[in-house]
């Protein structure tokens, strides 16, 4: 929205140059005589022309964020600076090639020219001032954050929506940022023709109502789009470049994204690995009780999960499928994608029938009830002797 503002200021300000530069022309009685009306039309559609061409190269150049009155600051010292240098050019020019242009013709010029170059100036600086460095010999100074670093949300992890359990824990302090090419996308999911994908979405977005509503963090929609990328590259393209520029940490479920953003030097945080680490550590040698549900992919191997989705396998376990099992613990695997637990088995454990449960249940039932009613009848007994 700055940039526009910028651009129709720009225009303004061409339009109001050439209107009293041909009002200071027209008010001098000596060249009132040689302008015609067909001169003043040229003149003024002419420097209006290079404006709109002007604004034109700006347009077609690669779009990046808009931040920060510090930009357009040093954009215009810098553009003063190359009109400066400019305007010694064009007296030069004008000198050698004998171009005629004397007094306020020659004003003119150096005004339209500053202001362009002024205003590309401030253009290129806001659209790339997060890639910028001011490199001096063998030194570079980069740009420091301070406070907390912002969470950068993926798709993934919103429709997951264990990040509002988290949340509620009080465990993170940060802001969330959600992109607004992020909202844009669980928008697309939820309005998908496909059922299953129309539910997804439709969760993201209940969860994303869920953490607005939640007062011990600061969510916010981010609508700056991501340095140097257009607007059709993919998301996850996307999510690396808008973190990297905002330095924060990008928070996914996405296992091949995760390992593409460390690839990127970018910090990130997998709520897969964070589940992981919370669960109970599990030492070779101890043992545990699973309860086998498949055969496992190679021979004699049974595969088990715990109540955690834990997965167990279990060697020599194929044939106690159904079975609840007393295995010992061999080792553990634990990974991003989640955590395996190899064991071997050692002995069946049996459970109670269900038949013979309520058959053992009836029984203490008339059991208790023959004894109170002896009970009952014991005061009567004693009182007829």
């Amino acid at each position: 929205m700055l940039l526009y503002f910028i651009r129709f200021i720009f225009v303004v300000i061409i339009a109001a140059a050439l209107f009293v530069s041909l009002t200071t022309e027209m008010a001098n009685p000596d060249k009132t005589e040689n302008m015609s009306q067909g001169y003043i039309w040229v003149t003024f559609i002419g420097g209006l022309t290079l404006a709109l061409l002007v604004l034109s190269v700006d347009w077609l150049l690669p779009k990046s964020s808009l931040k920060a009155l510090a930009g357009v600051f040093f954009g215009l010292i810098v553009g003063i600076f190359f009109s400066w240098a400019l305007s010694m050019v064009l007296d030069m020019v004008n000198d050698i090639f004998r171009l005629g242009l004397t007094g306020n013709s020659m004003q003119l010029t150096k005004w339209v020219a500053g202001i362009c170059i002024c205003y590309l100036v401030i253009s290129f600086v806001m659209q790339t001032k997060d890639d910028v460095r001011f490199i001096i010999p063998y030194v570079e100074f980069a740009r420091q954050s301070k406070g907390i670093r912002p969470l950068i949300l993926d798709t993934s992890v919103i429709i997951d929506g264990r990040i509002a359990d988290i949340c509620q824990s009080k465990l993170f302090d940060a802001p969330l940022v959600v992109p607004r090419f992020v909202l844009n996308e669980l928008q697309l999911i939820a309005d998908s023709a496909d059922k299953l994908k129309r539910v997804r979405g439709r969760r993201g977005l209940d969860i994303l109502h869920k953490l607005q509503d939640i007062k011990s963090i600061e969510v916010k929609v981010d609508d700056t789009p991501p340095p140097g990328l257009d607007e059709r590259a993919p998301v996850d393209q996307k999510l690396v470049a808008f973190t990297k520029s905002c330095d924060g940490k990008l928070m996914t479920n996405d296992y091949n994204l995760s390992k593409v953003a460390q690839v990127r030097e970018v910090d990130v945080i997998n709520i897969n690995d964070l589940a992981n680490s919370l669960k109970t550590v599990v030492l070779p040698g101890e043992p545990m009780v699973v309860r086998i549900i498949k055969q496992g992919e190679e021979s004699q191997q049974g595969i088990g999960y715990l109540d955690d989705g834990t997965m167990v396998v279990v060697e020599e376990g194929r044939n106690k499928i159904g079975e609840k099992i007393q295995i010992t613990v061999t080792s553990a695997l634990q990974t991003s994608a989640g955590r395996m637990i190899f064991g071997k088995f050692e002995k069946s454990i049996r459970e109670p029938n269900n038949n013979q449960s309520e058959q053992s249940n009836n029984s203490s039932n008339s059991n208790n009830g023959k004894n109170r009613y002896s009970r009952q009848k014991r005061p009567y007994n004693s009182n007829a002797q």
